[in-house]
């Protein structure tokens, strides 16, 4: 018997039809990889299954869980169920976990309201749990809060809350997106072992066929709330029926085209650059130490280049971007754009900072969502002695935004509005209207389904073509890296510890930091093909 069989599920909310007619299984012990982009109705069905569902949701066919029917299950039946039959496993571990609760009081919460024990016993068991997820209480007390974990450590406290009774069916929705590659890979063999120790089923929710490729043993394929393929994975990966199945396969590998040729002068120059922070170890009297983000670091971007940096998280990245971006000053070291210094007395630059942009990881959150989109992109003006005005501002605004694949009257418009790619587009225009020469990019798509990414990439490379731009292009997904760059450097520790070639330090790695990262990164199966 199936541990969860979903038959002809269909789902409106106020009426608007959300699922159409879907059917799956999981069965125990194995994993269902559950692929499709934003809106595919992917998460939705996961609520459906918890009946997690908002006001004005009305459901029909069937959702049964080891024989018993969810849909007729009262409110109080349900509580009973969620955390110890079903536990659930969300996306973004800080919003999942309360700030102001220690991680033992939390994991702990989930024993001690569907089981009438000690809290003595509740807090041994839920140190039991934590360590099961590779939180050894040796290493992570149990009176730690979620603020003084890294994101692959939190993410591991949302697994130990879900698997501290031991549920039969675990759902993990997209719970390795905003990781590193190296933590990903930790975080989805961890959900592996758990199957395999408590026989459990996993639902396992992606908008990357890459990420479930070696975890999935049965794929389902959704697209606007309906199931547009699914079978074992193996097959389906080697068989794909459906235009849409096929079209995500493809999108996973894309490459985008680019003509523009890179030329030899340096147009950035980082030499041996130092970056130090000081911390008080005892209160602000305390004796201090200093901590070393970024070590003698040194590279170059040649002008029209793309050049990739990777590492992990808390490798340096972000604070040698902020030095680059004249944000924070270096305590040693010299960097230089088009030969001018981007610090003079300890100072930014202005002349300088107004030939550089960056692109952030969500737009929506770079954004003011009171401001109309008009506003929003002509924020660089600040960086202008003498900014456009009137008629002369309408034209900039309108160019950048058709540059980037969006109409002119998308400036009336507030950032609500649009969709996570075309907000994209509109943080890539506002790079783009001061027309600078170098854009640095950071994590600008990992949080984009496989085929807006993919529209994203080729927007990307014929900008660069168009108007020679020059990228610093910052990811931890290695896929992006090899298909948008040319040159890449690797960070570990705050230093560069090896560079080259894109093709050749991914193909060839030396150093044994990169052969861990490139083993570690998701990949289709290598007899696939994506063409």
């Amino acid at each position: 018997m199936s541990l969860l069989k979903i038959k002809n599920l269909s789902l409106a909310i106020h009426g608007v039809p959300i699922l159409k007619d879907i059917s799956m299984e999981v069965e125990p012990g194995r994993v269902l990889g559950v692929i499709g982009e934003s809106g595919s109705g992917k998460s939705i069905t996961a609520f459906s299954v918890m009946q997690l569902l908002p006001n004005g949701a009305e459901s029909s066919g069937n959702i049964a869980l080891v024989g018993q029917d969810i849909l007729s299950l009262s409110e109080v039946e349900l509580c009973g169920i969620r955390g110890r039959e079903v536990g659930m496993v969300f996306q973004e571990p800080m919003t999942a976990l309360n700030p102001l609760k220690t991680i033992g009081a939390q994991v702990a919460e989930t024993i001690l309201i569907h089981e009438n024990v000690s809290r003595a016993d509740a807090k041994r068991r839920a140190a039991e749990a934590l360590r099961r997820a590779e939180l050894p209480q040796d290493q992570f007390p149990l009176s730690r809060y979620p603020h003084e974990l890294s994101g692959g450590q939190r993410q591991r406290v949302v697994i130990a809350m879900a698997i501290a009774l031991r549920p039969k069916l675990l759902i993990a929705d997209e719970p390795t997106t905003a990781l590193d590659v190296t933590t990903q890979a930790q975080i989805l063999l961890l959900l592996k072992r758990l199957v395999v120790e408590d026989g459990m089923g996993l639902m396992l929710i992606s908008h990357d066929l890459a990420v479930v490729a070696d975890l999935a043993d049965d794929l389902v394929i959704m697209r606007e709330g309906e199931v547009v393929e699914s079978g074992p994975s193996d097959a389906l990966f080697r068989n794909m029926q459906h235009p849409y199945s096929r079209a995500l396969l493809k999108a996973s590998g894309h490459v985008p085209e680019r003509v523009g040729q890179t030329q030899d002068a340096a147009l950035l120059r980082v030499s041996k650059v130092v970056r130090e922070y000081v911390s008080h170890s005892h209160g602000l009297w305390g004796a201090t130490s200093h901590f070393r983000a970024v070590s003698d670091v040194s590279f170059e971007i040649r002008r029209g280049e793309s050049l990739g940096l990777v590492g992990e998280s808390g490798c340096g990245k972000s604070t040698l971007t902020r030095a680059i971006l004249g944000l924070e000053d270096v305590q040693g070291g010299e960097i230089l754009f088009d030969g001018q210094p981007v610090f003079t007395h300890h100072h930014a630059n202005k002349d300088v900072r107004r030939r550089m942009q960056v692109v952030f990881q969500d737009p929506y959150g770079s954004f003011n969502p009171r401001w109309k989109v008009s506003k929003l992109i002509t924020e660089p003006y600040h960086l202008l002695e003498d900014p456009p005005r009137g008629v002369e501002q309408d034209a900039a605004i309108a160019e950048a935004l058709e540059s980037v694949g969006l109409n002119s009257d998308d400036q009336h418009k507030y950032i609500h509005e649009f969709s996570g790619g075309q907000r994209q587009r509109i943080a890539i225009a506002r790079a783009l209207i001061i027309k600078p020469d170098l854009i640095i990019l950071d994590e600008a798509v990992s949080a984009l389904d496989v085929s807006v990414r993919a529209q994203v990439l080729d927007l990307l490379a014929d900008l660069s073509d168009r108007f020679g731009l020059t990228y610093l292009f910052i990811s931890h997904d290695l896929s992006v890296v090899r298909s948008i760059t040319e040159r890449v450097l690797v960070m570990k520790a705050g230093e560069i510890v090896e560079e080259g070639p894109t093709g050749d330090v991914f193909d060839r790695p030396k150093h044994q930091y990169t052969k861990q990262l490139v083993a570690a990164a998701p990949a289709l199966p290598a007899d696939v093909q994506v063409a």
